[in-house]
């Protein structure tokens, strides 16, 4: 087995984890490798449902090892938090299968304030920030006045790092937003509680990563939201504040040397997304309603409603060319069974021109959907689990779908389950 990315083609939300979980039986270790805590991979399988925001989804396969690269927004008091909840559950967590970048940087409780300031700050031209810290992490992060996990091995040297930043970090919530400051002390005791229960399973990954390469080890990365939130990529300035994409998968795992042999990118059968930014296929009202609940598209982070609306072939066509996506997952194609007419993003049109481009992010906002439909199925095909009982109808929107963004579909998924899969 060679080394695989599964990562999001569309807004994010589109059902990695249930991929990772399924296609980790084949792999030897999973890494997480950019990202934070601001959105969550939904994980359905026999020990039951679970929300992972920062733990990579391979933690259910015994067997496997867990990393959390360099590229990861490490939020050690969520990360535990999201720990105990795991392993209340029966999965057992070791610094045997999970394992943290000493390179990756700690996002602090400053971090989350400061996303929170900017946001109000924002009002009504907000970016739909989560507040979970993200964009001033890696804002802190390139401009180095972050501190790393391995330092956690070295206290004194520690202190006095968070010391410096401090200073400079309070600056910043006192004479721009006018906000509490924080005391070193306050700080350290944050490290001490949150930092000293992560400590044990920090460690030297990309040691650990060249040796599973030249073992002949398989490697799966796991990316976080999808193709349209990458920071270069996507509909900046709506995007996450890291890069999403496969090409990043090396250089956030802690692993450069890394080759991708395969790339499954994960598509949504309708779109969804959380959050502010350009959606040019949304639905709104009855329509939109009767979509959410048949999907249950509610963050798993926030729970807040996702924006819906039918495929967009432009714009995931445009993720599947910026992923370099090799293989398509398709999730959610039982959702569509209650519709008799399935619509579908064709083509956008743009200041009365249609096109297939999408389109530079100042003209995302005026960009209006073409839409086609197709025939629907009516019934339920839940239960199904062979390409051949499919109703043809449901294959016609597959192979449609397939010939229209210019990759093969090889995993079409009927349910949350890790079993509710079929195989082309």
């Amino acid at each position: 087995m060679g080394n695989c990315a599964i990562v999001g083609i569309n807004w994010g939300d589109e059902g990695k984890g249930r991929m990772v979980d399924l296609l980790t039986q084949d792999y030897d270790v999973v890494v997480r490798y950019q990202g934070g805590g601001n959105a969550g991979h939904t994980v359905v399988n026999e020990l039951g449902k679970f929300a992972l925001h920062l733990l990579p989804s391979g933690i259910f396969r015994k067997g496997v090892v867990n990393i959390l690269g360099n590229g990861v927004a490490m939020d050690c008091e969520n990360l535990w938090i999201e720990m105990q909840d795991v392993m209340s559950q029966g999965v057992e967590l070791t610094p045997e299968n999970l394992m943290i970048s000493d390179r990756a940087s700690l996002l602090l409780p400053w971090h989350r304030d400061l996303d929170s300031l900017e946001e109000a700050r924002l009002a009504d031209k907000k970016y739909g920030s989560t507040k979970q810290g993200i964009a001033p992490f890696y804002s802190d992060k390139y401009q180095k006045k972050t501190v790393m996990a391995g330092e956690l091995l070295y206290p004194e040297y520690l202190k006095a790092h968070l010391a410096d930043i401090l200073e400079w970090k309070n600056l910043t919530l006192d004479r721009v937003y006018g906000a509490k400051t924080y005391t070193l002390d306050e700080i350290m005791a944050w490290i001490d509680d949150f930092g000293a229960k992560i400590r044990p399973y920090v460690r030297d990954t990309g040691a650990f990563l060249r040796k599973a390469q030249a073992e002949g080890k398989s490697i799966l990365f796991e990316a976080q939201l999808g193709a349209l939130r990458d920071l270069d990529y996507g509909i900046y300035p709506y995007t996450t504040s890291s890069n999403t994409i496969a090409a990043f998968a090396g250089v956030g795992s802690g692993l450069p040397s890394a080759r991708i042999d395969e790339v499954v990118g994960v598509v949504k059968a309708y779109s969804s997304c959380v959050g502010e930014g350009p959606f040019p296929c949304e639905w709104f009202g009855e329509e939109a309603e009767k979509l959410r609940e048949a999907g249950a598209e509610y963050g798993a982070k926030t729970g807040r409603p996702r924006r819906v609306g039918p495929i967009d072939i432009v714009a995931t066509r445009y993720g599947v060319q910026m992923q370099s996506a090799t293989n398509i997952a398709l999730t959610k194609l039982d959702v569509l069974s209650y519709m008799d007419k399935i619509p579908v993003c064709v083509r956008y049109e743009v200041n009365g021109v249609e096109t297939d481009e999408f389109p530079f992010p100042t003209l995302q906002n005026i960009a209006k959907p073409v839409i086609e439909y197709l025939d629907g199925w009516m019934c339920d095909i839940s239960g199904i689990t062979e390409w051949d009982k499919l109703p043809e109808a449901a294959q016609r929107y597959v192979e449609y779908v397939e010939q229209a963004i210019g990759c093969h579909i090889g995993y079409v998924s009927v349910g949350p389950e890790r079993d509710s899969i079929i195989l082309r």
